[in-house]
């Protein structure tokens, strides 16, 4: 086997590659973000992940199968029961989540939320699910009036506290946040605590703020994260990784300020320094900002984005690297509803030693994606690596 110090591994967040068995069950049938979304605004334009073989994966109006990929190619199941960030990363770090958490979408308990406006010294509004923007704009100005915090849930196992930042200062926003995490584990668990900041004077002028900060709970079990700090690898968090994970097993973690551009900015100068292990980045834009608002031609601009960019990251991969893109759940901008939906997700492989055209098949689990990390940089071969078929 080729000797492999280095992969990077970079998330599309949300962009799924066609409905999973039992989509039906998690009322997501029908479901397919890239093929959707594809049909929905007459083709994607997306040339370099189609030279790797991302056609190949799923229809895709605009990327066509290619006979000779660059790379190598397939799509994964998600085994843990959910459609969730968390729980996707989780499982692609090599832990699978067995018990799934609980909807909130009735908002939660009036024992919490008593709890949580005892110890922070701030009542509640709305306490409901609903979509981040449209809840700011209904409470803002209350908030500003009232000073009371702005909670709100979602599809997602997620406690979300909106605050403007020219009423609550950001330091009390994310102490609140800490004090909602520690409620929620006793209470009414969920993966994470998220912090939401805005500004504006009134509705129609309140914007989120790039002080989004998520507050986790740590994975369940080990995942290749930790085991490859252990062994004294590098393990470089780009995005929220950091956050996905409550910091465990990163060595060096690198927020985005702006926007996916800028993720994508630190990924390659990330890949310019000397470092041995993992690069893994999140580019949460295709979900936060499209797929929940249901934005097709955003989906389509911010994909395309990605695509131009590629290039770039496969100029400055090293001889001993290997790239992988991947998803950690779908978000299908054309469905139903603002929730994720429960899909595939696409995996495609890049390098010098990577073996063009191997098709790696559908992986039973997410799982496989740690495993075949693991295999790479530490040489343990465990169940579900495909290094053996993407190595020359």
């Amino acid at each position: 086997m080729s000797k492999i110090n280095r992969v990077t591994l970079i998330v599309l967040d949300s962009v799924g590659a066609g409905e999973l068995p039992d989509a039906k069950d998690f009322g997501d049938e029908g479901s397919n973000t890239l093929g959707n979304l594809s049909k929905a605004t007459g083709g994607l334009n997306l040339p370099n992940m189609q030279k790797i073989g991302l056609g190949n994966i799923t229809d895709i109006t605009g990327v066509a199968p290619n006979n000779n990929p660059d790379g190598a190619y397939g799509k994964a199941k998600e085994v843990s029961i959910g459609k969730d960030t968390t729980t996707g990363h989780w499982e692609m770090s090599g832990v699978i989540l067995e018990r799934p958490f609980p909807n909130y979408m009735k908002g939660f308990s009036e024992e919490v939320i008593k709890e949580f406006s005892e110890k922070t010294g701030r009542g509640v509004l709305w306490n409901k699910a609903a979509s981040g923007t449209v809840v700011i704009e209904d409470c803002g100005e209350e908030q500003m009036k009232t000073g009371k915090w702005i909670v709100y849930s979602s599809a997602d196992p997620v406690f979300q506290i909106a605050a403007n930042e020219e009423i609550i200062p950001l330091e009390e926003l994310y102490k609140a946040c800490e004090i909602a995490l520690e409620i929620c584990n006793a209470k009414s668990p969920v993966s994470r605590v998220i912090a939401r900041p805005f500004v504006g004077k009134k509705k129609g002028e309140f914007k989120r703020t790039s002080n989004r900060h998520d507050f986790s709970i740590q994975p369940p079990g080990v995942t290749v994260l930790d085991k490859l700090s252990e062994a004294g690898k590098d393990v470089i968090g780009i995005g929220k990784i950091y956050d996905i994970f409550a910091g465990r097993g990163i060595t060096d973690t690198r927020k985005t300020n702006k926007d996916d551009l800028d993720g994508i900015k630190k990924t390659i100068e990330a890949l310019k320094e000397d470092t041995n292990g993992l690069i893994f980045t999140n580019l949460v834009d295709f979900d936060m900002l499209y797929g929940h608002r249901r934005d097709t031609e955003g989906y389509k601009n911010a994909l395309e984005l990605f695509d131009k960019w590629l290039p770039e990251i496969e100029k400055n991969l090293r001889d001993d690297e290997i790239l992988i893109i991947t998803a950690d759940h779908g978000n299908d901008p054309t469905y139903k509803g603002t929730d994720h939906t429960r899909e595939y997700i696409p995996v495609l492989v890049y390098g010098k030693h990577v073996k063009k055209g191997a098709d790696i098949g559908t992986r039973e689990s997410f799982t496989d994606i740690a495993s075949t990390i693991e295999e790479l940089l530490l040489g343990n071969k465990t169940e579900g690596s495909f290094a053996d078929i993407i190595l020359d």
